[in-house]
């Protein structure tokens, strides 16, 4: 339903949102016992399912993939030796890609791949191969309490998120609240392409409106515990699928899914208005190289062939898995 500028925020209800717990707060799933050829950091929305695809593929009869969590401690150990004792944990597909990259030129081969659920071929990231393994979408989540309507546009939520005043009223008390998840998360730049607003706008305080905090801590990605009645946040489908069946920790709280230009959110479309391949990042010179062109590269990679979980874990088959083309600089 396409609403007219005030409608929207006519529908918010006053009740305050109280006794919320913040992001960031449930148990992570455990990192990799014991050290793997290939170790990999970063999206939040893709390390369930490269965890559970981890402890299911293994090269000559060994492990291979060490899939390391987002959020936890705040340093990992991701091989043997000393340089890769204690690195930092990063946080998200942008902050896993740089994690990447800051080890692959210190050449001291502590980091081998990394996760993204969004595309960023930038010539300031020379040297990695994008490749895709699974498709996702994306929609906003509001509280169950909440009036805010179920279906909007995306001409609405472009609105919302540049904080029209005809929808989201006036500052400091805005009517309707949208959400991002923290910097340097994929879906967060997805979420940004896809309603139209860009992240220079965002950081120079162009949309006032728009929050990444609650109560002082930064918003974890697909957790909607953080949701109020007057709030609105991107969430992944396959995210939500997975938590609803508690194939991964259920974080929804009392989030519902809403849906864009009228296309139900609940089954993942891949033909929905905000779909996304979804990617492990490698570098460009191993390619051709084992392991990382047994795990990754080609229809038949190790994890190509992971179909079953990746359905398991909510996400869509994608035809392109394991293709090479997507590179930078």
């Amino acid at each position: 339903m396409k609403l007219t500028k005030r409608q929207v925020a006519k529908c918010v209800t006053a009740v305050a949102g109280l006794g919320l717990v913040v992001a960031g707060t449930g148990t992570a799933q455990a990192d990799p016992t014991g050290y793997r050829p290939l170790a990999g950091v970063g999206s939040d929305t893709t390390q369930g399912v490269m965890n559970a695809i981890a402890g299911k593929v293994t090269l000559n009869g060994q492990p291979v993939l060490g899939s390391y969590d987002a959020v936890g401690t705040p340093t990992i150990n991701t091989k043997a030796a000393a340089a890769c004792q204690g690195l930092n944990r990063p946080n998200g597909s942008g902050a896993g890609r740089t994690a990447l990259l800051n080890e692959l030129n210190k050449g001291n081969n502590c980091l081998d791949f990394s996760r993204s659920s969004s595309l960023n071929l930038a010539a300031s990231t020379p040297g990695l191969t994008y490749v895709p393994f699974a498709v996702d979408g994306v929609t906003y989540a509001v509280s169950a309490g909440s009036a805010l309507p179920l279906d909007l546009s995306i001409a609405d939520l472009h609105a919302i998120y540049s904080c029209d005043p005809g929808y989201v009223g006036t500052g400091p008390n805005y009517d309707i609240h949208p959400m991002l998840p923290q910097a340097g998360s994929g879906t967060r730049s997805f979420w940004e392409a896809t309603v139209g607003i860009t992240e220079a706008d965002v950081a120079a305080g162009k949309y006032p409106c728009v929050t990444d905090t609650k109560g002082g801590k930064k918003i974890e990605e697909h957790d909607g515990r953080v949701l109020d009645s007057a709030s609105l946040v991107p969430f992944s489908i396959a995210q939500y699928i997975a938590q609803s069946s508690s194939t991964i920790a259920d974080l929804r709280g009392t989030a519902q899914l809403g849906n864009i230009n009228g296309v139900p959110s609940l089954l993942l479309n891949t033909s929905a208005a905000a779909t996304r391949d979804v990617y492990n990042v490698i570098p460009t010179s191993k390619v051709a190289t084992s392991p990382w062109s047994d795990a990754f590269v080609g229809s038949n990679s190790l994890v190509c062939q992971q179909t079953a979980t990746i359905k398991q874990y909510g996400f869509g088959v994608n035809a392109a898995c394991g293709d090479t083309t997507r590179t930078t600089g």
